[in-house]
């Protein structure tokens, strides 16, 4: 197998043989899960990613991407925070996708994500992405018209599969090229989606992220569940893999997130520069300098 063709086995791993069923993926976590191991876990793999971090940099070929979908409430924004708490910000970059600009609707709907792409030597992380393409404008039909397309197919399904087809083959295009890719769905439960949207009502601090919007997507739960399986299906590659992630227990989706994407880095075998005979020289008579002071 080429390097950029290396994943990580898991149990959460999306097949690539177009064989996920969304309504059979686990939105709960295993019953001997313990949410005080998850949290222990979890800083293991954060310090471990912290240094594997610094070697990225160090190592300066390879860029990672992580990218991160979910219905709403299901812990995008906690996760990554738990995750890369750790990571050294000069070494990292966010960027979230909302509703695009007209600037962004003036070109094709990669373009807004690429210009955020990560350079060597970073690790980048996409709240949301490209996939919104095929999910909330899937879902909303509506937003195809403000993007002016000189051409639509008649049927929108064969729209959604050109569109998957340009999101695989630019992904593969990018592991080609040494950026390492992780995508991660948050798998959250109906029920407890529910209950997390009912926390930001009772609770004032958490009043700003409700929006209205918040329930018209979830009155299209179903219609977002059979876009993202289709989605799933179509773009879970052995260059650039989904995981469909329990959502349902915080402490254990983030645990499992972190445990992949170190996992994944160290496949990468990153090291720190080393110095030819002549550099080690030089170094050898500035130290004599530096001592004789």
């Amino acid at each position: 197998m080429s390097e950029h063709t290396d994943f990580v086995a898991s149990p959460y791993l999306v097949p690539f043989d177009g064989g996920f069923r969304v309504g059979k993926a686990g939105t709960a976590p295993p019953k001997d899960a313990d949410k005080d191991l998850a949290r222990a876990r979890l800083a293991v793999e954060v310090e471990a990613l912290d240094e594997l971090q610094r070697r990225l940099y160090a190592d300066n070929r390879h860029a990672v991407l992580l990218v991160f979908q979910a219905m709403d409430a299901a812990g995008k924004d906690s996760t990554i925070r738990a995750v890369l708490t750790g990571v050294n910000p000069a070494g990292c970059q966010v960027s979230s996708f909302k509703r695009p600009s007209a600037e962004e609707l003036d070109h094709d709907f990669l373009w807004r994500c690429i210009r955020q792409l990560p350079e060597r030597g970073r690790i980048g992380v996409f709240n949301r992405s490209w996939y919104e393409e095929v999910l909330t404008v899937r879902v909303h039909p509506d937003n195809l018209d403000a993007q002016r397309l000189p051409w639509r197919p008649k049927e929108e399904a064969k729209l959604w599969r050109e569109r998957y087809e340009s999101i695989s083959d630019f992904e593969r295009h990018l592991a080609r090229n040494g950026t390492v890719i992780l995508k991660f769905f948050l798998n959250v439960s109906r029920a407890e989606q529910r209950k997390r949207l009912l926390d930001r009502l009772d609770e004032p601090d958490k009043n700003w992220k409700f929006e209205a919007g918040d329930l018209a997507d979830r009155a299209r739960w179903n219609d977002y569940q059979a876009a993202y399986e289709d989605l799933l299906n179509a773009t879970s590659k052995s260059w650039a893999p989904w995981y469909a992630i329990p959502a349902d227990d915080k402490p254990y989706m983030r645990a499992t997130v972190a445990a992949l994407i170190v996992a994944r880095l160290r496949q990468l075998d990153l090291r720190y520069p080393r110095l030819d005979a002549d550099a080690r020289a030089q170094l050898a008579k500035l130290r004599k300098q530096l001592e004789s002071e």
